[in-house]
């Protein structure tokens, strides 16, 4: 099967994989895959089995102006590369570039899978400040989204209550949620990484790991530190991520100098996929703090499958379909003083899990999300 690929990211140069890299470097292993380029970041090219198809003609590093300035491009190129390619499928995340991408398939009928990997209007929205700007945000972004679901052959999406919310809009979807590279994520000896970046074998250490931005409450955690620090000396938060396009690390950055504990808080920076299991492996609480209780509701973060194969506690604001999963590692909080409380519980019984997720294997979601290509094809 010959099937193009418009993702959600610069595919090459994006520093954090998404679940398109997991899905489709496991299908280049049977099938040709293509990928549209977008030069949006600038860190460096990861090896790909796919085949890259450049897609900008404006290489801005800001999303939005890439996307829009670009727009008109994308309906020419992408006319070209499905005119050209003989595909037997297109799978869209993309919004505009979806857009354009869907156009060109529709005109030489050639079937499309839309996945939305998470509720666009409010991730778009996210990334931006002021209520009226994030409302315009979201309203454009939903009908474009919207233009592409309908023209679309079949929709996937990440998580049950986000296939519930598209039939709320009339929309069927085929479920695929996120997992785990299960061959990677698994319980190691934190003690290397620990010497590596001046964490004591006694300190108490609660993690993060992932993408530096306002949709999780990092700078709540931060908050909560010096009433951890009182009950033990011995805490250390840490910060295993980048910001992508916003400045919410040099906030925290201030906020630990403005608290003065900046000596309690470690930024590693954004580290190679492979190294995430050896930094999971220094925490003793994992944490999701999700900001947006809209997104609790939607949302099944790879974050926690990959916590979850590390057997380490997680310690998450609500999320439903989280919750829904289970297991006995899971603790959720709602409020600072339950964040506060669990941690010190956890600070007197610390615990280690064994947790079984072959099911939840990016091999197994690449061959559900190969049937649903088989189908449409």
């Amino acid at each position: 099967m010959k099937i193009l690929l418009v993702s959600t990211q610069d595919y090459i140069h994006h520093p954090v994989p998404s679940r398109h890299h997991y899905l489709f470097e496991e299908l280049a292993q049977r099938h040709e895959v293509h990928v549209a380029h977008f030069h949006v970041s600038r860190d460096a090219a990861r090896p790909t089995r796919l085949v890259i198809e450049e897609a900008s003609l404006l290489p801005l590093k800001n999303p939005l102006l890439h996307y829009s300035l670009n727009a008109p491009y994308h309906y020419y190129i992408f006319d070209k590369i499905i005119r050209n390619g003989k595909y037997d499928a297109v799978v869209a995340a993309n919004i505009l570039a979806g857009s354009a991408v869907i156009h060109a398939a529709k005109k030489y009928d050639v079937p499309v899978i839309f996945d939305l990997k998470d509720w666009f209007p409010d991730s778009a929205a996210a990334y931006f400040k002021g209520q009226n700007l994030q409302e315009l945000i979201r309203t454009c972004v939903w009908a474009v989204t919207r233009y592409n679901l309908s023209r679309s052959n079949a929709v996937t999406t990440v998580s049950p209550s986000l296939v519930r919310k598209l039939e709320g809009f009339g929309f069927s979807a085929h479920l695929i949620t996120n997992g785990v590279d299960t061959e990677i994520f698994k319980p190691l000896e934190g003690t290397p990484a620990r010497q590596e970046i001046g964490i004591d074998p006694d300190d108490f250490v609660i993690g993060f790991s992932g993408s530096i931005e306002r949709w999780y409450a990092i700078d709540a955690i931060i908050r909560a530190l010096p009433a951890l620090i009182e009950y033990r000396k011995k805490t250390k938060l840490l910060i295993v991520g980048g910001s992508l396009f916003t400045d919410y690390q040099q906030e925290l950055a201030r906020l630990t100098r403005d608290l003065e504990i900046s000596d309690h808080v470690i930024f590693t920076g954004t580290k190679p996929y492979h190294e995430l299991p050896r930094y999971i492996a220094c925490m003793d609480a994992c944490t999701i703090p999700l900001l947006p209780a809209q997104w609790g509701d939607i949302a099944l973060p790879n974050k926690f499958f990959e916590y979850s194969a590390c057997g380490k506690p997680i310690v998450m604001r609500p999320m439903q379909d989280v919750e829904k999963i289970g297991g006995p590692h899971i603790s959720v909080y709602r409020t600072q003083e339950e964040f506060i409380g669990i941690l010190k519980e956890l600070m007197v019984c610390p615990h280690t899990f064994s947790i079984d997720l072959e099911n939840h294997s990016w091999k197994k979601k690449s061959r559900q999300f190969e049937e649903i290509l088989k189908t449409i094809a």
